[in-house]
């Protein structure tokens, strides 16, 4: 959608601090933005404030930020002058985040309009919780639903310990898009440039509260051809979260695993947990890098990289389209 054709809205509400802060960070993202955008725009829950982080894009990307946020004063748009690599970008708008709630959404997903209202129920009702979000569906680039992902991870865990467990050896959810306490983030390691940073992130969540998944598929995430990193190595993604990795001189193969475990081990210390439980912590970490040496250690000496784990099955419903939101039902509500 260019400028051309992007459909007229009125301006949305505002409020001098928002409940909640939507990230948005982009790099050449023109494809699928202006679609993510009218999801997150068509959100039934309109208390919030869109932070969109273009960073340095060549391409239409910034033609088409500039539009939406003439035409809704929740959006609030930066540009990075030069490329300063997907992990500071994303960490920066983190810290712009004036809400109480903070949202990480991707330039290439969709959202259905309940998706933030659903999350912010929960976190209201049950203080107890950090984050909240929805079950998951995969899309392809033209919305069809591929396949639904299969929750699998204990992060409702009463015990800190149990949802760190069950985040090492029971596989990943989409847990960085939730809905989480601006708070809670910012204490945090925030995002890394190494190896499976973004895990690392989520488990370091996980330690300082429960998350809950609102049992309806309100979220779609876009796998396409264009994403960069999906098939690339171990390298070429760290490069792409920041591009200072790209030297092999200064930051070897051996490095990005390794801070790939450091960056639990920081988790474990920074977090509000009893000795007891960082104990336990430990020990589990320990168990689970005595199983993963061998694989790893035999990747860093033949320079291979990961492709990651399929976390979600197949279903009865593979053609199942998702109706895209309409403008103009957006446009009467803010009018």
């Amino acid at each position: 959608m260019t400028r051309a054709t992007a459909p007229k809205r009125a301006y949305g509400p505002v409020r001098a601090v928002p409940r909640v802060s939507i990230g948005l960070p982009v790099h050449n993202g023109e494809t699928y933005l202006a679609d993510s955008l009218e999801s997150l725009l068509c959100q039934s829950f309109e208390d919030f404030e869109l932070i969109i982080s273009d960073n340095a894009s060549t391409d239409g990307t910034a033609e088409i930020c500039r539009h939406y946020a003439s035409q809704d004063r929740r959006i609030r748009y930066f540009r990075q002058p030069n490329n300063i690599g997907s992990a500071p970008n994303h960490n920066f708008v983190i810290m712009k985040a004036s809400g109480e709630l903070f949202k990480h959404a991707s330039h290439d997903d969709r959202y259905a309009p309940e998706l933030l209202e659903r999350c912010v129920e929960v976190l209201d009702e049950c203080p107890r919780f950090v984050l909240a979000h929805s079950w998951s569906s995969v899309i392809d680039s033209t919305g069809t639903v591929q396949r639904l992902v299969d929750y699998t991870v204990a992060t409702d865990a009463l015990r800190a310990p149990d949802r760190f467990r069950s985040m090492l050896f029971d596989g990943w959810g989409d847990d960085e898009g939730g809905v989480v306490r601006t708070s809670v983030l910012r204490r945090t390691g925030l995002h890394g440039s190494y190896h499976f940073a973004d895990r690392v992130l989520t488990a370091e969540l996980a330690l300082y509260g429960p998350f809950h998944m609102v049992p309806e598929r309100l979220y779609f995430r876009r796998e396409h051809g264009g994403q960069s990193g999906a098939m690339a190595g171990v390298r070429d993604r760290c490069s792409i979260l920041d591009p200072r990795r790209a030297s092999r001189m200064r930051h070897p193969t051996v490095r990005l695993y390794g801070e790939y475990l450091f960056g639990y081990i920081l988790a474990i210390q920074r977090a509000p947990v009893s000795d007891v439980d960082r104990r336990e912590c430990y020990r589990t970490l320990a168990r689970w890098m005595t199983g993963r040496f061998g694989p790893v250690a035999r990747r860093t000496v033949t320079r291979q990289g990961l492709r990651p784990p399929e976390v979600a099955s197949s279903h009865d419903a593979a053609t199942q389209a998702i109706a895209r939101p309409q403008p103009a039902e957006r446009a009467r509500k803010q009018a």
